[in-house]
């Protein structure tokens, strides 16, 4: 008979995978907010939208102007060219260094929530022609830093917005939303630009 080695079983020995380099991350000092700003609040809607501009310096907002384009009438599309141009003569003349704008929430109508997006983006556009800064609030966030609670009602908005810019006369409802806007923003900004330094805050300026 044939006599059959036995061969010894090679295990195979795949070579050691080398270890990825860890990234590092290389903090890059925070942007901090100047002490003075004009401030555009935004207040966008498919039908009218308010707008606001005040100036900020220190602790103080001084009124500068504000009112609402109204685009009712017309194709959708022909009202949110309306929105673009409007915006963006009013920053240019104006000359925004940062603009407040309400953040964007999930709406019970879908073709309401569609058209209410497509206004905003139309107002910022607008707004970009000046490059400034955008900054996002909620509603309550805005109601709780002018009113004092995030319950407020529209009524009580427009009573406190003419109260701490110290206005007389008549306000619209779009106007003192956008003037809250602003204001919202105005006194956020000492908090921010504290977290800011430290280095605690990183994006919220855009």
């Amino acid at each position: 008979m044939r006599s059959r080695s036995r061969g010894r079983s090679r295990r195979l020995e795949w070579p050691t995978a080398v270890a990825a380099p860890r990234a590092v991350e290389v903090s890059t000092p925070p942007t901090l907010l100047p002490s003075t700003a004009r401030i555009l609040g935004l207040d966008p809607g498919s039908l009218v939208t308010g707008y606001a501009v005040i100036d900020f310096e220190g602790s103080k907002c001084t009124y500068v102007t504000s009112g609402s384009l109204r685009t009712a009438g017309g194709e959708f599309a022909a009202r949110l060219e309306i929105i673009f141009s409007g915006i963006s003569q009013l920053a240019q003349q104006w000359r925004p260094t940062e603009v407040a704008v309400e953040r964007v929430f999930m709406h019970r109508n879908a073709d309401s929530a569609l058209k209410l997006g497509q206004a905003r983006g139309a107002a910022l556009c607008g707004a970009f022609v000046v490059q400034p800064k955008i900054f996002e609030y909620a509603t309550r966030e805005v109601k709780q830093a002018v009113v004092g609670t995030g319950a407020a009602q529209k009524d009580q908005v427009q009573i406190m917005v003419k109260h701490l810019l110290k206005l007389s006369g008549k306000l619209g409802p779009d106007a003192a939303d956008a003037l809250a806007l602003a204001l919202c923003h105005a006194h956020s900004r000492g908090l921010r630009a504290l977290l800011q330094s430290q280095g605690a805050v990183r994006g919220l300026a855009k």
